[in-house]
């Protein structure tokens, strides 16, 4: 499977961002992805911490999503992209959708809530119910999460044990100090830990750290991004995912008994 990152910075302006994905699509394109990956917020960036994000939220049937059932067919590809989705309550959810040529084929509400670092995304947004969501494509089990999910290892690891082999994370890593490194390392913790690959498209400019980046199941980077607007492409096979589990068997040796032991 032939996949690509698209690297850029989201604005509030829903009709600017939709131009912004059909030139990076576009783009993409001409590797011939079978999958492009957008960042978290990229229907709408979050804005200002106090601002409202429910009257920008769509359902899953709406424009945005039509928009890049549009794209998808015109490329003959599949997009994950994120947005804020209207649902059963007050607050939206913090979506990914991903979306062929037939329509919307996975989506993923996000569980884990970003209140930290001094942010409160559960002010404005709702938490999803906390299930796997894992798609086929090509050759490989695609397992959906969402930026602040990297930050808990038992979510990768129920994607997997749910039969994903690659995880997409779609993120607008908010910059900061050590934010970087810590969004580095985890990318390639779970990786490693899961022996799988890891897709990881982020916003960048303005308030993100950018770095989106594609692993292998052994923890090297096939390929990677800076900080600025840009596309990163790579090809990843149940081969090699087959090869570094034969080499590095961890999962396989895991105690089970270890995590469900009652104190």
């Amino acid at each position: 499977m032939r996949l690509s990152l698209v690297q850029l910075s989201a604005s509030t302006d829903k009709a600017a961002n939709l131009e912004a994905i059909d030139r990076l699509v576009a783009l993409a394109g001409e590797q011939d992805p079978d999958l492009v990956v957008f960042p978290e917020a990229v229907m709408r960036d979050f804005g200002k911490p106090d601002e409202p994000l429910a009257p920008d939220a769509e359902p899953i049937d709406g424009p945005f999503v039509s928009e890049l059932q549009r794209l998808a067919r015109l490329h003959a590809t599949t997009i994950v992209a994120g947005m804020f989705e209207q649902g059963d309550t007050e607050l939206p959810y913090n979506t990914l959708v991903a979306v062929d040529s037939t329509g919307p084929v996975a989506s993923y509400r996000k569980i884990h809530m970003y209140d930290s670092f001094g942010y409160r995304e559960s002010d404005r947004l709702a938490a999803g119910y906390p299930e796997a969501t894992v798609l086929r494509l090509a050759d490989l089990n695609l397992g959906l999460m969402t930026c602040y999910d990297l930050r808990f290892p038992e979510m990768a690891r129920m994607l997997v044990d749910n039969g994903a082999d690659t995880l997409v994370v779609p993120s607008a890593w908010v910059a900061g100090e050590y934010k970087v490194d810590h969004w580095r390392t985890l990318l390639r913790a779970r990786a490693i830990e899961n022996t799988c690959f890891v897709a990881a498209a982020a916003q960048c400019g303005r308030r993100y750290s950018g770095n989106s980046a594609v692993i292998d199941p052994m923890g090297v980077v096939l390929a990677s991004l800076g900080d600025e607007e840009g596309i990163a492409s790579a090809q990843i096979a149940s081969g090699g995912l087959f090869a570094a589990r034969q080499r590095n068997p961890a999962l396989a040796h895991r105690r089970l008994s270890i995590s469900t032991r009652e104190a």
